[in-house]
């Protein structure tokens, strides 16, 4: 039987939060902390009861354990990104470079290894937030960033490349959101690590090269078969101008 918990009754999505982890004693202590910090929070033992609760639209976020019974966390994060975009974190095992690298190129948003500090999985939560849900006024008053055949629209939250919409994860659209308005301009890892995933970039830590490796794939080559985004060794990255495609565009 799986051990599910709802704190309370249905309420705005982006406070209730889907725990996904067979670790009875970690779940308790996430559901009455994270109980405390203000979300609602429903936890799922089970991977495949965990795939049909993070499909079913209630939640904000899904917190995932690459370790599960019957089925690894990996494919369970692959089933919730063929039919949905909900941001998903994921545990992995602390020193366990690879587990984090294979959850961040198959779509999850962020990770923390085990163990971890609550407070740092709260920080982790509310930044992944402010991501999806940004300060609808100021962005409403943004004109779309456009560049050779991308156009990202800030209000709709959408890409477009030749017309054709992108699916994009939260961290994704935020790292191309930044690139474009930085056109032709070197933005360093550690600024792209504080702006894109709210925290100081720590040594070793891949995650915004991960997310950049997945955002050229989705995006394609440019004009001629050459790279949008140009990595500047040991620096950071520069989104490369279009000649001669060149739209107005903010910032």
């Amino acid at each position: 039987m799986d051990n599910t918990e709802l704190s309370g009754g249905k309420s705005r999505r982006p406070h209730r939060i889907l725990v996904i982890d067979d670790d009875r004693e970690l779940c308790e202590l996430l559901f009455e902390y994270l109980g405390m910090e203000g979300f609602e929070v429903e936890t799922v033992s089970e991977a495949g009861r965990g795939i049909e609760r993070s499909l079913a639209g209630e939640h904000g976020l899904v917190v995932l354990d690459v370790m599960l019974p019957g089925m690894s966390g990996f494919e369970v994060l692959r089933h919730i990104r063929e039919k949905s975009r909900s941001p998903v974190l994921m545990l992995t095992a602390r020193g366990d470079d690879v587990d984090r690298i294979v959850g961040l190129e198959m779509g999850a948003d962020d990770y923390l290894p085990k163990p971890f500090n609550p407070r740092e999985l709260v920080a982790r939560i509310r930044a992944i937030q402010r991501r999806m849900v940004p300060d609808s006024e100021q962005d409403e008053g943004l004109a779309p960033l456009v560049e050779g055949d991308v156009e990202l629209d800030p209000a709709s939250r959408t890409v477009k490349r030749s017309g054709r919409e992108l699916e994009l994860t939260a961290v994704e659209f935020s790292l191309l959101e930044e690139l474009l308005r930085m056109v032709g301009k070197v933005v360093t890892r550690r600024d792209l690590s504080r702006k894109i995933l709210g925290r100081d970039l720590s040594p070793y830590d891949r995650s915004i090269d991960v997310h950049v490796s997945s955002l050229r794939r989705k995006l394609g080559h440019g004009s001629g078969g050459t790279d949008r985004i140009k990595t500047v060794r040991s620096v950071g990255y520069l989104y490369v101008h279009s000649p001669g495609m060149n739209k107005d565009r903010n910032g």
